[in-house]
């Protein structure tokens, strides 16, 4: 049976939940580049990160901070690091107020892999948009789904193009809901259709 793969985020509609703010660096600075955690490639760290909590609510085990960074608790990071030792980095961070050792999770790894035809709408910036730099990419992707045959056997991953989204095996996600992992939302994007429905 072929592999499924889904978009993993954070449920944002739970209800007395808390709120993760921007990384701040060890003297309470926004940190300049957020996006680094968002490249599907190792950071490069020189310190300590604190994750300060926006809005007072319940903690999650896996929750996003600003700019979508996934930040979890220690047993989310062993469970990736379980399945998929090799496609993820965990950073360690100080969340305010909190005793549990929390983690970003980075994904590593950064798959060509998003199957234009079976998306819903996948847009490229063109040369007439007025950015070089970014011609023959995605300036959008709606709908998106994967090619399973295209991941080369990872259980993390950003799709290349669009590193907007975090994407994670069945298996990654069987294991988080037998865990009852509190925070997470799954939205399936394998593709084509592997169902016959």
């Amino acid at each position: 049976m072929p592999k499924r793969f889904y978009k993993l985020t954070d449920d944002v509609y739970l209800s007395g939940r808390w709120e993760l703010g921007h990384p701040l660096d060890p003297e309470g600075r926004k940190l300049d580049d957020p996006w680094r955690f968002r490249t599907g490639q190792r950071a490069v760290l020189n310190e300590r990160i604190r994750i300060p909590v926006k809005m007072d609510g319940t903690p999650l085990d896996y929750s996003h901070a600003a700019f979508s960074i996934p930040v979890v608790q220690a047993r989310v990071a062993s469970l990736f690091t379980g399945i998929a030792p090799d496609d993820v980095q965990l950073v360690p961070v100080d969340v305010d107020s909190q005793p549990a050792r929390h983690f970003i999770l980075n994904a590593t790894r950064l798959m060509k892999c998003i199957d234009d035809a079976a998306s819903e709408e996948v847009r490229y910036w063109t040369p007439e948009d007025g950015m070089p730099e970014k011609v023959g990419t995605y300036s959008a992707v709606a709908g998106m789904r994967v090619d399973p045959a295209k991941t080369e056997g990872a259980h993390v991953f950003r799709p290349w193009g669009w590193t907007v989204a975090l994407i994670v095996s069945e298996e990654i996600k069987v294991a988080l809901e037998r865990a009852g992992i509190t925070g997470v939302k799954f939205t399936d994007v394998t593709g084509p259709d592997v169902t016959g429905c």
